[in-house]
This record gives C-alpha cells, structure tokens and sequence, in this order.
C-alpha cells in the first residue's frame, strides 16, 4: 500500500503531468507558429480525465515487464510522462503533432519514448493487448520460452466500448483462458457527439462478466468516502450515485456556487447534509463533487494494489472529463480547447511561473525528494523496454516436382516439411486461423505440430479411433492458435505476435490464413499491425473467381490492389509451386530483417528494412513448368517477376500475367504464336514489389541520380515502342494496368471488376473474359482496327 510521502509525491506527478500535458497542446494550437491557421487540436479533456490514473498506474502499480495500450486521446499525458522521465525530449514536444514531433497517438514506429503498442484507431488497441496475452502464453508454455510474464494493460475510453471487436476479443479470450490482462476504463461518460446513456455500463458489466473478467467499479475517491463518513454523508452518496451523467458533467462546468445551489435545493434542510454541504466553501465543494475514483490518485493506486491475481481484470474508474481544468464538464470539451486567456488563468491557478511552462519541475517544492521517488518506480527502473532476439536461420525450401498443383496445396506442403523438420525456425512458427484451418492447406501442419492450449487436451475421435484426416491434439507445445470467425482477432493476433521479439525478447514468426475476400474485414486491424511494424506472414487462400463454385460471396476482386497500398507489407501472388517455395524462403527471411533501410540499386526496394508478407493463393490446380534453379527465376520471383517467355527483338505482344491465370496466359501466348513472332509471356509475381521499385527509381531518378532503374523497366525496357502489353489477372485490373507506364507502351488490362457468380472455374473465366480466347482476341481486335472488346 502506499504510504503517506508516496502518495503525496504521486500528487505532484499527477499535476506536472495535467499541466505538461495541456500546455503541450495549447503550445501547439496557441503559439506555435501556423501557416494554414488550421486548428492543431489534442484533446485537452481527455488527457484530463486520464492523468490520475496513468499517475497511479505507471508510477505504482507496473512493472517493466508490463505492456500497456494508452487510449489514443490520452497522448499528451504519455508523452508528459516520457518527458518527466527522460525518455521523450523538449523539442519533441514543443512540435506535437507537427512534422518531425511528437505523434498525435502513441506510436511504436515514429516515436521516440517508450511506446509499446501504438494506438489510434479506437478499439483496436484495446484488443491487442488481450491477444497479447495470448501469444505470451504461447511462448512461455515452450522450451525456447524462458520470460517474465507481464501485465498487458489497455487503457480504455469508455466511447470505445462501442467498438464491436472488442466484444470479439472478449469471447476469444474466454476460449482460451485468458489471463493477465488488465482493461482500464476512463468512463468520463462524455463522447465526441454526446453523453454516455444511462445505465449503459451495467449491461456492459454484464458482458464482462459473463466471460469471466472480474470488474472492479471505482467510483468514489478519498474525499468523498470521508464525506460519506460525516454525518448526512449517506444521503450525499446517494444523491451522486442517482444523478445523470448529463446533470453532473453540467454541474461540473458551472462550480462550486451552482453545486451548492443544486445540492441545498435537492438535500437542504435535513439538518446534517445541509451541515456538510456548508462546512466547505465553494472551491472544496467544487473538489470534493470533482473527487471521483478515476481522479483520485491515491483511490486509484489502492484499488490497482488491491489485485493479487492473474484474472482479466476490467477497472471501471468514474471520471470528470476536463478534470481539474477550466473546461472541466463541458459537453463540447472532447475536441475544445482552453483559450488563451483561460490558459493565463489556469497557469496562474497551476502556480507556473512565466518561463518555466517547459520546466519538468516547475511548481514542485521537494526536487530532491520526488527526483529520488521516480528513481526508485519500478516501472522505468530499466529504461526503454525495446527487447531483441536473434534472427534464426531459414532452412532452404524445395517443392518435390508435380506434374499438377496449386499454390494452395504447394503452400501446405511446405509446411508439412517444415513441420516434419528439427529446424529452430519450425520451433519458432505460431500458425493461426479463424476456423479455416483445413481448408486454407494448415491441416498437415496441424497434424504433426498440434494446437496450443495451456491444458493438455486429447481428442475424442482419436480416442474412440473414429477415422478423420485432421488430428485435433491440443497441449502446451501445440504451434497452432485457433481462433473463431472474426477476422479483425486473426490480425490483431498477427500484430501482437509479430512484435514478440520487442515485447518479450522471443521472435515468434506467426503465419495466418483467411479466405483472402475476408482479409477486407480484417482491414483496419490489418493495417494496425502494419503500422506497429508487427512481422507476419499473411495468406489469403482461395482467391479470385477461380474460387467458382462458391459464388460471389466467396471470390475476392479487389485484394491484389490491398496487398499493393498496404505499407509494411509485401504482395505476392505466385503461380508455380516453385515460386511459392523461393518467396517462403526469402520471406522467413524478409520477417526478421531490421536493417537501415538502404535502397538495393538493384531493385531500388528497401529490403533491408524488412517487412511483413501477404501472400495470395489459389486452389486451382496448374500444370507446373519443370524444375527451375536458374538465379535469374529464383531472383526475379522474388523481384517481383521475370520472364517465362522472353520476347523477340520484333515482339509486337507480351502478355503479363499474375497468378491463378498463369494457363490461360501461356495458352493465350501459344495460340497467337502460330501469327505472331516473338510474343513474350511476363510471369509477374509481385505487381506490389514491381511498382514500389519503379515508383522508388523515379524518386531517385528526380534526386539526380539519372543511373537509377527498377527491376520492371530493366524488364520492360528493350521493347518495342509499338509493343502491347495485355495482362491479365484473376482479380481487379488496375494491379497490372500501370505497366503501360514504364516504359510507355499500350496497354489493354483483363481482370474481373464485377461480383462472381457459381459456375466452373471455365465457366467464370469465359465470362470474365480472363481465359486464352479473350487474351487472344483482344490482340485480335486491336489490330484488326475494330478497338479492344468490351470487358
């Protein structure tokens, strides 16, 4: 517990960080310089309402093994934190939320003080944490997992409880026994558009509860529960625990005059509680209305203390949003800002000397004493917590030669190899799906590595010896996490054990699969993993049209153009088991890579810096080329394409391709050949990788650097001028349409722009116009004079 100097040097940390914080976004609205006159913002309220408690957290309660989530809006308070603590600069601050400064929202990759999971789309940082603990559990159930098991900590706006994966995380987390996760709840009950309804948080309790999570309700802090002891002081109690949210944020904004006023109409002439109300003037009345659980760092520090197990705990901590501040209670405060001269007044108030508002230790009176406390708080008793582990070593991957395969099958078969080996790697893999284990080609996998559970499990159908090919063992040592049908889990899963390395100094590589047309429902908390710099390996299987008989639903058309916006992860779509063999092998690689980033003049791609991998797949099965090693094909699978059929000098067509289509392309390719001389077949493997190296070299191009030239222009530079390239793709076809452009060519792009429908994979591919016929014929219609077909 506390003692009475602990508390009181845990006061003054709260209040340099309420001042350091709000004077952080007033600076940046108020008195830094603007060239646009556009309002900076920083949410001042919400820093506000959370100060006592990351006081109380991070000063008492954690430990350096702890992993926290701060809600997005609470930014500044975090970055005054670091500041306080040495961990974040001067200059830093003074330029939040301006180029080179201060992010507006924790974050791992573009700040400098000790982030550990970046937040900013609301909700998602709450999940994670909880899908952290998952995947500690993962590690620290195996041989190589010797770690400190942490807290993983989310600090919660109450708004985001209305974000719907977080209701997913909760039953995931119910699945597999979660345990040491910790949510704190800023229920100021004040949004962006409105106040919080009533009762809403008893039916969330309800929720929590339900999936085992204890919840701790803080409502009333230390003056409060002493003016409850007074006499009259149950009455006051009641009256606080039945006023509306709306009506106590109000009475907050309006001060201690009208809570006297509406307290003495509502409780007055009763003798005692009219006898307690005027035993305080109105600026301790104000404090004391104000004192409530979330703003009381000693309350706060008590209930955290109070926890002596490792059941997910949910705090509930009641909250005045703009608490200790001008703008305390207004319902326009979420995005409000204090004005100058209100900041004069609140600074006179704060007791900050004119010149000292950057001083760290401005206001306090014991200097040695509390530079002697912070010393001592276990939490940044470490420093920065950014762990490591060493890059393990890839073992060289081969595909056994099939006369007919798909990318599907290659890719589980691989696995399976994998699987049967005694490499550190395989040690090293955590696979994981929503519930399409045996149908995205991890059943092998599966089967020899078994699923994780903290208990062993056996499974009942083995047991009764009921025939199935999946063998559904669960144990401690199991590789395999699975998960239900929510997808935004798979990529939060994916994030956080795609950060294992920093957070518990054990690299994990995480695979996951998904029906690549539900990676868009996953996309927000895909790119959350992205922007962590989390590395993973994605596989979205089946795709495209080729998927036929399941229809529309099931057929995905624009996750080739994700696959190239999506920064921090590289695209492939292979064709060829082969392919697929070399990008697995470079791309257990590329997961671990954390270099300085210099461009490779080859390619002008930054694979140095390394990356997360996305790769997409197909269940149709294709006749595969022979056995391939020559380093031109090895190289350029992994550049991102290469020629399967090099043109002529004379070439009037090439026909590019990516993935599934490949037949289609080469049938396309023969059939004009008996016409035409020297077409060229482009196999592209990464319309992704081809257009950031040719976007990169025109970069460095306009820098001055004239030499500079992308793999895709050394492929498609000695064309003919008058050459047409057609490309074809079972998928959107602006991904290859750009290739036109490199080097100036016409282009005419097939692909699929409209919802599939069921049919045979023939069937769809005709009505897509994507099969060799229609490759064929657009040549056919453009030179005959008569214009490319209509698609």
């Amino acid at each position: 517990m506390p003692t009475d100097r602990s508390t009181a040097h845990l006061k003054t940390v709260e209040q340099r960080l309420l001042w350091l914080s709000h004077w952080m976004v007033h600076n940046a609205n108020h008195i830094r310089p603007k060239q646009d006159g556009i309002k900076v913002g920083g949410h001042q309220a919400s820093s506000a309402s959370m100060v006592s408690i990351m006081t109380a957290l991070y000063f008492s309660a954690l430990r350096p093994e702890d992993r926290v989530a701060v809600k997005p809006h609470a930014a500044p308070v975090f970055h005054a934190m670091q500041y306080l603590m040495g961990n974040q600069t001067r200059e830093k601050i003074e330029a939040f939320r301006g180029f080179g400064g201060a992010q507006s929202y924790p974050s791992r990759t573009k700040d400098i003080d000790d982030v550990d999971f970046s937040t900013g789309s609301v909700g998602l940082g709450v999940g994670i944490t909880a899908l952290a603990a998952l995947v500690q559990d993962f590690i620290a159930a195996k041989a190589w997992g010797d770690i400190r098991k942490g807290r993983m900590v989310a600090l919660v706006g109450d708004a985001e409880l209305d974000e719907g994966n977080i209701y997913e995380v909760l039953q995931e987390g119910w699945k597999n026994d979660l345990r040491n996760t910790w949510w704190i709840i800023d229920y100021n009950r004040q949004s962006l558009d409105g106040i919080v309804r009533e009762g809403l948080f008893g039916r969330v309790e309800k929720i929590f509860d339900a999936f085992g999570w204890d919840v701790v309700r803080i409502k009333h802090g230390a003056l409060q529960r002493a003016a409850f002891e007074e006499p009259g002081g149950a009455a006051l109690r009641d009256w606080i625990d039945s006023c509306p949210n709306a009506q106590y944020a109000a009475l907050t904004y309006m001060g201690g005059a009208v809570w006297r006023k509406r307290l003495m109409d509502d409780l007055g002439d009763q003798g005692d509680v009219t006898a307690l109300i005027e035993r305080r003037d109105d600026a301790e009345l104000a404090a004391l209305m104000e004192n409530l659980g979330g703003n009381c760092v000693e309350t706060m520090t008590q209930a955290f203390d109070a926890i002596d197990h490792d059941r997910p705990t949910c705090f509930l901590a009641y909250t005045i949003k703009g608490w200790g501040t001008p703008i305390a209670g207004h319902k326009d405060n979420h995005g409000g800002l204090m004005t100058k001269a209100q900041m004069a007044e609140w600074q006179a108030h704060m007791g900050v000397p004119e010149g000292q508002e950057w001083e760290p230790m401005a206001t306090v009176e014991d200097v040695e004493g509390l530079r002697d406390f912070l010393s001592e708080v276990p939490f940044f008793a470490q420093g920065t917590r950014r762990l490591g582990d060493a890059r393990l070593d890839v073992p060289g991957i081969e595909m056994a030669p099939e006369r007919e395969i798909s990318t599907q099958m290659a890719f589980g078969k691989i696995l399976d190899t994998l699987a049967r080996g005694e490499s550190p790697l395989a040690a090293r893999i955590m696979t994981t799906s929503p519930d399409v284990t045996g149908t995205t080609g991890l059943g092998p996998w599966v089967n020899r590595r078994k699923l994780f559970a903290k208990q062993a499990m056996p499974d009942a159908f083995i047991e009764h010896r009921i025939p199935s090919t999946a063998k559904w063992n669960f144990a401690p040592e199991g590789q395999h996490l699975e998960l239900g049908i929510a997808e935004m889990n798979l990529f939060l899963l994916l994030g956080a054990a795609g950060l294992s390395h920093s957070l518990w100094g054990r690299r994990v590589i995480p695979i996951g699969t998904v029906y690549d047309p539900f990676v868009a429902r996953g996309l927000d908390a895909l790119n959350y993993a992205c922007y962590q710099d989390a590395r993973f390996m994605i596989v979205g299987t089946p795709s495209g049209v080729t998927l036929a008989p399941e229809g529309g639903a099931h057929q995905s058309i624009g996750t080739p153009l994700i696959g190239m916006s999506q920064d921090g992860l590289a695209a492939f779509e292979p064709a060829f088991a082969d392919e697929l063999a070399v990008i697995m092998e470079w791309a257990f690689d590329y997961l671990q890579r954390d270099g300085e980033g210099a461009p490779d003049e080859r390619t002008w791609l930054r694979d140095e810096t390394g990356g997360s991998v996305y790769l997409r797949l197909s269940t149709k099965p294709l006749e595969q080329p022979g056995k391939r090693v020559d380093d031109a094909f090895r190289q350029g699978a992994i550049d991102g394409g290469y020629w399967l059929r090099k043109p002529g000098p004379n070439a009037s067509v090439v026909i590019a391709y990516q993935g599934a289509v490949a037949d289609e392309a080469i049938a396309a390719a023969g059939m004009m050949g008996e016409h035409r001389r020297d077409v060229g077949v482009l196999a592209v493997t990464s319309a992704d990788r081809l257009n950031a190296g040719w976007c990169a070299a025109q970069r460095e191009r306009a820098r001055g650097n004239g030499a500079a030239q992308s793999h895709v222009e050394q492929l498609l530079g000695d064309l003919p001028g008058h050459c047409t390239i057609v490309t074809v793709i079972d998928g959107h076809p602006a991904t290859l349409a750009w290739l036109g452009a490199v080097a100036g060519h016409r282009v005419i792009p097939l692909g699929v722009e409209h919802f599939g429908q069921t049919g045979t994979i023939g069937d769809l591919a005709r009505h897509y116009r994507i099969d060799r016929q229609a490759i064929a014929h657009a040549i056919g219609a453009l030179t005959s004079g008569k214009g490319a077909p209509v698609m």
